[in-house]
């Protein structure tokens, strides 16, 4: 009697674009998730040999489909859309060409999606930034354990995640609401879609299983919309496409969820652009400030109301009450993750805390009252690498009289390698008070003991009660100070040291190994500059 096929239960969406060196390894991680899952690869009409790949693909294995686009649609959102056309079977899922589904993703989510009768289930994602393979999770916090929604407006938090590909649909449930991608070249599809499913309130369920890897290519030739940020139009796309989610899900009665994905908006989106601001050229500034205050212009009272504190929304308010751009240094600073708000510490002619002299109707009075670990205190930094021990010399603020009254007395100071994410060095230095109000600390840095790579300066702050302020610290941009060096070392022969200010301002540390590892570092910035003269 012949075997009977096996039904299919999963179809993994697989769109790709002129990427031909990555699109096998995502069809074989979808193909690996086992038996259940068939593949519906759509080429958006590549010309660099991906349709061919995916046809041998699909010659060796008859779980694959392949679908060839005749015009490719410039974006993501077209050819997602016609692989949910294709699709036949109960569920759905999307991956991009350039990731990968680590093993077990699809029977985790599966799993739950029949156990809970969900029509989505959502999973943990992770950004893994390559080569160094580092993994950061995306919104780990919402995926620290698993739940169940009878109506995504129960979980405001949502809002965040507004990737699509970590995720498992019901296939009748996206068709019935007629949920879809915007077509053709609409950057930030992901982000309308999700809208749309939350809008329709389905049955959700969170697992906190890994169900998608995120690859991070920073140093690619043709960077991903999300890290291609350097003109304007991508900064207008990203608005764009918020207006449009806040519109689906206030349009669906679901102002709660429209109220958070406005207030999302400012704490992620608008700090991570305003971060970069020192990067761009005037020209840029001046259209991104203009563009971003007829946007914000566009928030109403209640959307300014609720935590008048948080980061985001006070620099949207700095935005709004400012014509030109203005004080991009100190804005930089306190978008950073955590906040850093520098001096000067302005009054109104009350004594009322304020932005500043010429921003009074910006009151931070707020501060006076909000707990001393919440607060965005900052501390100047500086690194004098020298042969063997090198000096760290580090400046905490007052911030409107709450440091002296909360009593600094310790600053833990520890190093953090940014791909490994391991912590080195770890030092407790007593704070000592200085007759301008600020109060200071030293410590030893044995740059040998570091080792190569990026290396992030991480502070906690310690009051006399116990409480406690994890901060980064500003870069102190000094005659020298952020000089490259090379420094004699016994046990590696050379150190290139390169302290250096990141995109927010904080201090951080590249350390270059030998003779190899500087001529790695020289071979890395030739690339980079090569990168950024070449023609877009």
């Amino acid at each position: 009697m012949p075997l009977q096929p096996q039904s299919v239960d999963v179809s993994v969406v697989v769109i790709g674009y002129n990427d031909a060196a990555h699109i096998a390894d995502a069809v074989r991680s979808a193909l690996a998730q086992g038996p259940v899952s068939e593949v519906v690869a759509v080429d958006d009409c590549s010309t660099d040999g991906t349709s061919e790949l995916l046809d041998r693909l699909a010659a060796a294995e008859p779980r694959v489909r392949v679908i060839r686009r005749e015009e490719n649609s410039g974006g993501c959102g077209t050819p997602r859309n016609t692989g949910i056309d294709a699709v036949t079977t109960p569920y759905v899922m999307f991956l991009d060409s350039d990731d990968v589904l680590p093993p077990g993703a699809v029977d985790a989510l599966l799993a739950a999606a029949r156990e809970e009768q969900a029509e989505v289930v959502s999973g943990l994602c992770v950004r893994r930034e390559l080569p160094s393979g580092r993994e950061v999770p995306w919104q780990g916090k919402l995926y620290a354990e698993g739940a169940v929604l009878a109506r995504p407006a129960h979980h405001p938090r949502l809002v965040h995640d507004t990737l699509c590909v970590n995720k498992l649909y019901r296939t009748d449930f996206l068709r019935e609401h007629a949920i879809r991608f915007p077509e053709g070249r609409f950057p930030y599809e992901d982000i309308v879609f999700t809208a749309r499913v939350l809008a329709a309130g389905p049955r959700m369920a969170l697992i906190p299983d890994q169900v998608y890897v995120w690859n991070v290519r920073r140093s690619a030739g043709r960077l991903s919309i999300s890290l291609d940020r350097a003109d304007i139009e991508n900064w207008q796309a990203r608005t764009e496409a918020g207006r449009t989610a806040y519109d689906i899900l206030l349009s669906a009665g679901q102002k709660e969820l429209a109220r958070a994905a406005r207030a999302k908006f400012l704490d992620h989106e608008l700090r991570m652009y305003a971060r970069e601001l020192g990067l761009r050229d005037a020209e840029y500034r001046r259209a991104w400030w203009a563009h971003t205050r007829k946007y914000l212009g566009e928030y109403d009272a209640a959307d300014w109301a609720v935590n008048p504190t948080a980061s985001g929304r006070l620099l949207g308010r700095v935005i709004l009450a400012s014509p030109e751009p203005r004080d991009l240094a100190r804005l930089k600073e306190f978008a950073a993750r955590p906040s850093r708000l520098c001096p000067p510490y302005a009054r109104d002619k009350d004594g009322t805390p304020v932005w500043a002299d010429d921003l009074p109707q910006i009151s931070l009075e707020p501060y006076l009252v909000r707990p001393i670990h919440v607060l965005p205190l900052a501390v100047d930094a500086e690194l004098h690498p020298h042969a063997g021990t090198s000096l760290l010399r580090l400046r905490l603020h007052d911030l409107y009289g709450r440091v002296a009254s909360a009593g600094p007395e310790v600053l833990e100071v520890e190093w953090r390698h940014r791909e490994a994410g391991r912590t080195v060095q770890h030092a407790a230095v007593p704070l000592t008070p200085s007759e301008d109000g600020t109060w200071s600390a030293e410590t030893a840095v044995e740059l040998a003991g570091l080792g190569a790579g990026t290396w992030d300066l991480r502070l906690r702050v310690r009051f006399t009660d116990g409480a406690s302020r994890e901060v980064t610290a500003h870069a102190r941009t000094g005659a020298g100070l952020l000089r490259r060096s090379v420094v004699p070392s016994v046990r590696y022969g050379v150190l290139l040291v390169q302290p250096y200010a990141t995109h927010s301002g904080a201090l951080a540390l590249r350390l270059a190994a030998g003779l190899s590892g500087m001529t790695s570092v020289l071979r890395g910035r030739l690339r980079r500059l090569l990168h950024r003269t070449a023609p877009r």
